[in-house]
């Protein structure tokens, strides 16, 4: 038997117990590291640093005056509960302007107009107001589809404005504004809205045509509602929208609204304003002006009065001029889609080669959609309408006549 192997090797287990010892101790430390990580809340951690900062800025004394544990705002008149001021503990605070996130100073200006108190946080920011911790609280997240509509969600759409996305909760109060301060795609939306004739083809709060479908409430359609087979990329309802804007048919095939060449910037405007159209139970204080109706100008009522009442009346009880204007019988199109009317009798022989008689009674391309679905006529109003295009057409070549003499 060995007797000097056999002491080298307790010699060796004898010097191994320290290492194994100090080992184990570290396991042990990194172990109760990890559950304490796990066991500490988030918000603990963000209180913690938000207390350092008003420390260093304001002295020890401040600090002790910031809250501690979790920290909610409940709005009975909106019916939320916040608890995002767990964790952005400065939002009320003078001073920390320049502070990172969530530490950072709310901007006064907007809570002057909108305190939190009334207001709270995700009836203008979204997210989910009972989470306490930032993935559940900004999203977005299975189930809840409604996130934070951040810078973050901004840079992700590629907006110019990367809190853009955000006014769409503007509009739950600012609906019926003809233009809303600091709101600049909102405005854009409304702008377009009305110069595009979107009313023509479809009702928006309780007024409009019926070509297309009613959009009163567009913005509380599910995610799952939308058809994405067509849409590359990201699927979102704010994704189909946009490229729905840009060309209708790329994704509806079978639809009939005009591709009016939308800039990206004007689609993304649209796309905000339609999705803000929700139906939300806001009570009548935080409405302006307490209104509550979407009422036509002065100047659009004096308008829909003198074309219903004068020679095209027919033309606007039939819907037809949603699209196509009839100059000579004071007839203006809500959108300026198809060939002015008051032509139809020379425009159709040189586009299809045929009469006016035969044309309106088999009708091709997208004429024959609309007036076998959305407009139709009977034998005696298709009559009807050949004779009053005819008389508009007379009326269009004497004003000719007229504007050649006085050239001459």
């Amino acid at each position: 038997m060995d007797h000097r192997s056999t002491n080298n090797k307790l010699a060796v287990v004898k010097n191994d117990g320290p290492i194994v010892a100090v080992s184990g101790l570290a396991v042990l430390i990194l172990v109760a590291l990890v559950f304490y990580d796990s066991a500490l809340p988030e918000w603990q951690a963000y209180q913690s640093e938000f207390r350092n900062i008003v420390e260093e800025k304001f002295g020890s004394e401040r600090a002790q005056s910031v809250p501690v544990g979790i920290q909610q705002l409940h709005v009975k008149e909106l019916g939320i509960t916040d608890r995002c001021i767990t964790c952005h503990g400065g939002v009320m605070w003078k001073g920390l302007e320049n502070s990172p996130e969530p530490y950072r100073s709310h901007p006064r200006e907007i809570l002057a107009k909108h305190p939190i108190e009334r207001f709270g946080c995700t009836s203008c920011h979204g997210g989910q107001g009972y989470a306490t911790d930032a993935g559940d609280a900004h999203g977005p997240i299975e189930h809840w589809e409604d996130p934070v509509l951040g810078s973050r969600m901004g840079e992700f759409y590629v907006l110019s404005d990367k809190r853009a996305l955000m006014q769409m909760h503007c509009n739950s109060c600012h609906r019926y504004d003809r233009e809303t301060k600091g709101a600049s795609f909102l405005n854009r939306g409304k702008q377009l809205l009305a110069e595009k004739g979107c009313r023509a083809c479809h009702v928006i709060n309780g007024r409009g045509g019926t070509v297309g479908p009613d959009l009163t409430y567009e913005g509380t359609k599910a995610p799952e509602q939308f058809n994405y087979e067509r849409i590359k990329g990201f699927h979102s309802a704010f994704t189909w929208h946009v490229a729905h804007f840009k060309s209708p048919k790329d994704l509806v095939s079978e639809s009939v609204m005009p591709q009016f060449g939308f800039s990206s910037a004007d689609a993304q405007a649209l796309a905000i304003l339609v999705m803000s159209w929700k139906k939300a139970a806001i009570p009548l204080s935080y409405v302006p002006n307490h209104n509550f109706r979407d009422v036509p100008t002065a100047d659009e009522k004096a308008k829909e009065e003198r074309m219903l009442n004068g020679p095209g009346a027919f033309f606007v009880k039939k819907n037809c001029f949603l699209c196509h204007s009839i100059s000579t019988l004071g007839i203006e199109a809500a959108a300026q889609i198809g060939p002015d009317l008051a032509l139809a009798v020379t425009d159709v022989q040189s586009r299809f080669g045929r009469t006016l008689d035969d044309f309106l009674a088999k009708p091709t391309g997208t004429m024959d959609v609309v007036l076998s679905t959305m407009i139709t006529l009977t034998p005696e109003e298709r009559n009807e309408a050949i004779e009053k295009l005819r008389f508009a057409h007379q009326l269009k070549q004497q004003a000719e006549a007229i504007a050649a003499k006085r050239k001459k």
